[in-house]
């Protein structure tokens, strides 16, 4: 690897940085109103990175929407990009975290809603004061058919059709969610200039980044054609909005330019990442990548949270991925998220070791949602208790994402001390058992084991930026790869099994730098033609002799 290669790597944050999500709401209160706040994750920066391995070592936070908002879709639906919802705080306290964030190391994303607004958003309400109003074409508005139906067949993600009638023009305007986000009309050169105005007008104010909301939904076909049925719908469980194939109302290629667009703006300033969401496969993610001319902006990696809790199936999948990138594409992966129910609820708290040792140990970013590196599950949300209006407009508390926006479990105490109120949502019913301070004097809890290789990934140049090779392996339910950097290599061994399993060593003589069992205790050197994977565990070993294949 060349040396300015190497320098990039080691100067770029987004290269160095394990990113944890904070979901405002649900992470700390600060003022006793049951809902969290700006000035509660101020206090709570420690417990991300205090300097020590006392802490996570948390490199990078990305804070879901805080902007001013009507909370129809939680912060997902803006009425002024530039100012902070008073529900969170104030600007002179997002001041004030970017300022405490910095001095820890800490940088801070910010999440970007790129494809609509709030329909009480003061442009918005100019938009449908009348046809000729200057922002009517900052939205995607359309005649009636002749018969008053919506102008196509489209369908809101949220539920209903895309399409909502207004009385004041007698036009549709349209939305891929709610009513009350209508789609901006990223076709409209204004739209652009304005939203990029939004991204420096952050950028100044000390943000790091952007996770940008939805970019596959940014454009639509410009001939409003109808989406096709899909031969795969079935009504007695899907939801409506999958009985369509989403061709036309979707379509994610066009959004290249506006991606572009959004990454040379960003690119204005130095060391800044973009990070894009679409739920994408390998061929769309390569070609999102593609979509920069910068090196500055990474498509979200999902599929982790989609596979079989397979060995196989995930060695598959990261080989795969791997091979659709170019050398200055940078991987991300992810296990859980805001939409996502809890790892935990997906797979079974056996798993979560595993699934920590490989999150933090394959090349590339690894997201981690608040409360994962606790082993939270899915809180018990009564229908009455349903906050989420996704699940209230289908009128499906199963859809609701309430549970795996349960408040974050810092103690044993009432409310688990997010909060000296009731909190906006109900909690997990084992906070008194998985909350921090509880697993912090447990040295083999899952926090710890957490603390321990986010701490090792910190410290090790071949973590961060070493090479990735699987290796093939005796058993089908062991994933092992190697991390190689200049002259070092990492070794990962991973039972995804329920069994005790013997696993032929590929190196005569290892130390073991992490371990999900304590077979072997960190520390030991290992002289084995084999060795034991506890079920559900597995090892990081520093490799001796790294010229032996």
């Amino acid at each position: 690897m060349p040396d300015k290669e190497k320098n990039n790597l080691k100067t770029n944050w987004s290269r160095n940085a394990v990113v944890y999500q904070i979901y405002p709401l649900s992470f700390k209160d600060s003022n006793h109103d049951g809902s969290g706040d700006l000035n509660g994750i101020i206090s709570s920066l420690h417990y991300l990175n205090d300097g020590t391995p006392n802490s996570l070592g948390i490199g990078a936070i990305w804070i879901s929407p805080i902007y001013k908002s009507p909370m129809k879709d939680c912060g997902y639906d803006i009425s002024d990009y530039y100012d902070i919802n008073p529900l969170f705080g104030s600007l002179a306290d997002f001041d004030r975290l970017i300022k405490e964030a910095h001095k820890r190391e800490i940088k801070v994303i910010m999440d970007f809603v790129i494809n609509h607004t709030s329909s009480e958003h003061p442009w918005f309400l100019e938009s449908k004061s009348s046809l000729n109003n200057p922002r009517r074409n900052w939205y995607i508005w359309r005649d009636p058919k002749e018969d008053g139906s919506p102008p196509n067949n489209w369908l809101s993600i949220f539920g209903g059709s895309a399409w909502t009638f207004d009385e004041t023009t007698r036009q549709y305007y349209f939305h891929s969610f709610l009513p009350e986000q209508p789609d901006l009309n990223w076709r409209n050169e204004a739209v652009r200039n304005e939203m990029m105005g939004v991204v420096r007008f952050w950028l100044k104010r000390g943000v790091d980044g952007f996770r940008v909301d939805a970019l596959d939904t940014l454009m639509e076909d410009g001939y409003l054609r109808d989406d096709p049925a899909n031969p795969k719908y079935d009504v007695k469980i899907d939801e409506e909005y999958k009985s369509l194939e989403h061709s036309f109302s979707r379509v994610p290629s066009e959004t290249k330019y506006c991606t572009n667009i959004l990454c040379n703006t960003v690119s204005e300033f130095e060391n800044k990442f973009v990070i894009s969401e679409a739920d994408a496969k390998i061929p769309m993610m390569a070609e999102m990548f593609r979509s920069c001319d910068k090196t500055i902006h990474s498509p979200f990696n999902f599929n982790l949270m989609r596979l079989p809790w397979k060995a196989e199936e995930f060695k598959k999948f990261v080989d795969e991925y791997e091979k659709s990138l170019r050398p200055e594409d940078w991987p991300n992966y992810v296990f859980g998220n805001h939409d996502r129910p809890r790892l935990r609820d997906r797979t079974g708290e056996s798993k979560l070791k595993v699934a920590a040792m490989l999150l933090l140990t394959l090349r590339g970013m690894p997201f981690i949602y608040y409360g994962e590196e606790l082993g939270m599950k899915n809180a018990k949300v009564s229908t009455e208790e349903i906050k989420d209006m996704f699940a209230l407009r289908v009128n499906n508390p199963k859809s609701s994402r309430d549970p795996e926006r349960s408040p974050m479990q810092w103690n044993a105490d009432a409310n688990a001390g997010f909060s000296e109120v009731k909190p906006w949502l109900p909690l997990a019913d084992d906070y008194k058992q998985k909350n921090v301070e509880t697993e912090s004097q447990d040295p083999n809890s899952l926090l710890n084991l957490y603390k321990s290789l986010i701490n090792s990934r910190n410290n090790s140049d071949v973590l961060k930026f070493g090479s990735y090779k699987s290796l093939d392996t005796k058993s089908p339910d062991v994933f092992a790869y190697i991390r190689e950097y200049e002259d070092k290599k990492i070794l990962i061994m991973l039972n995804f099994s329920d069994k005790q399993i013997e696993e032929p060593l590929p190196f005569p003589k290892v130390t073991a730098l992490i371990s999900g069992n304590q077979e072997y205790p960190a520390g030991e050197v290992i002289s084995a033609d084999s060795i034991i994977i506890k079920p559900n565990s597995g090892y990081v070993f520093d490799v001796h002799d790294t010229n032996y294949e």
